[in-house]
């Protein structure tokens, strides 16, 4: 696994990936971002818990995965999300307040303006956007253009057809398409080990004819590393690669998950103690790149900017129950008409 930067704040350059050391304005950088996302994530888990957010998948300790990959990305390249990439959002300039309004519920939230950030919309659906990746980078290829693409997934997502699909395809065509894995421990409540047998996930990009690549999705430097050999590869017609960033979602899968009922107390505390934001900081202070009144007032800073963005968009109108149902079918089914019927009495009888 590609290491270098430790728990303990110890740097250690990596021989095979020497070109692509990050410096030292660009560890500043990593590390607002990564500040950002987490006080954006805190406060959508407290807004959730106050009624004023709904369901919410956070992603406080996967931070460094999606910055340092999509820092390591030119702005053009495009970034196909799932729902833990706000980092990597932040990082390509969403609008924090545009994230929040998805959440809300607002379908405007996820538009993301394609010629401006290169963002596909956020998938729920597991797996379900890594063929999108292929296509958008065979399509450039095809048009003469060397912009590759990024396809995000959780470690659950590998189990499923689409991602078997996707790499296939991607080997096959030799598509500049960078596979990244956010290999959190747990499908839900499932734990990886009971997903599948391989020892890696990184691995099973052998099965498809390229390059796999297990990182320490922690290490904010290794992660960016990586996937700027993996882009330099890809944008020179070598083809896709597999990453498989190992690092652990601290709280639940969404805000309707109990995660005490499938995991101990000792291991979270273990995966706290490698936190991808408090490592960063040990060598911002090492190096001399910021001090505890810096670190600290980039805290404070994204905390207020996290409340100020999502107070901007909390007055916009929810969408309504019919909204729900309404644009499946030019004309509703009898079976849509009474779930709709049936929603409606619901929210009647329990305002929920």
């Amino acid at each position: 696994m590609v290491q270098m930067l430790a728990p303990d704040g110890t740097y250690t350059a990596d021989p095979a990936y020497c070109c692509y050391a990050m410096n030292d304005a660009q560890l500043r950088t990593a590390y607002r971002h990564m500040v950002q996302a987490r006080a954006a994530d805190e406060w959508a888990f407290s807004l959730n818990r106050q009624g004023r957010l709904g369901t919410y998948p956070p992603a406080t300790g996967q931070e460094a995965n999606s910055v340092g990959a999509v820092m390591a990305l030119r702005e053009d390249d495009w970034i196909v999300p799932t729902y833990r990439e706000l980092g990597g959002l932040l990082t390509r300039g969403v609008p924090l307040k545009q994230f929040f309004l998805y959440w809300l519920g607002n379908e405007h939230g996820s538009a993301f303006e394609r010629e401006l950030y290169h963002v596909t919309p956020i998938v729920l659906p597991i797996g379900s956007q890594l063929p999108h990746a292929v296509g958008l980078a065979f399509a450039e290829r095809y048009q003469g253009s060397d912009r590759i693409a990024i396809g995000f997934v959780g470690d659950g997502g590998t189990s499923e057809g689409d991602f078997h699909e996707a790499l296939n395809f991607a080997g096959l065509w030799q598509a500049g398409t960078i596979f990244f894995v956010q290999n959190n421990q747990y499908a839900i409540s499932v734990h990886r080990d009971q997903q599948a047998a391989g020892a890696t996930i990184a691995q099973k990009a052998a099965a498809y004819g390229f390059e796999g690549v297990q990182v320490d999705g922690n290490d904010v430097t290794a992660v960016y590393a990586v996937t700027a050999a993996a882009a330099a590869r890809a944008r020179a017609g070598g083809g896709p690669t597999l990453i498989e960033g190992v690092t652990y979602r601290i709280g639940p899968h969404t805000t309707s998950d109990d995660p005490k009922r499938y995991r101990s107390d000792e291991e979270v505390a273990e995966w706290q103690s490698r936190d991808p934001i408090v490592r960063l900081q040990k060598l911002l202070r090492a190096r001399g790149l910021m001090d505890d009144a810096e670190l600290a007032a980039v805290i404070t800073a994204a905390r207020e900017r996290a409340r100020r963005e999502f107070d901007a968009v909390e007055p916009f109108e929810r969408p309504s129950v019919e909204d729900t149902f309404r644009y499946v079918y030019a004309e509703m089914p009898p079976l849509m008409l009474r779930q709709l019927a049936e929603r409606r009495r619901r929210l009647e009888r329990t305002g929920t």
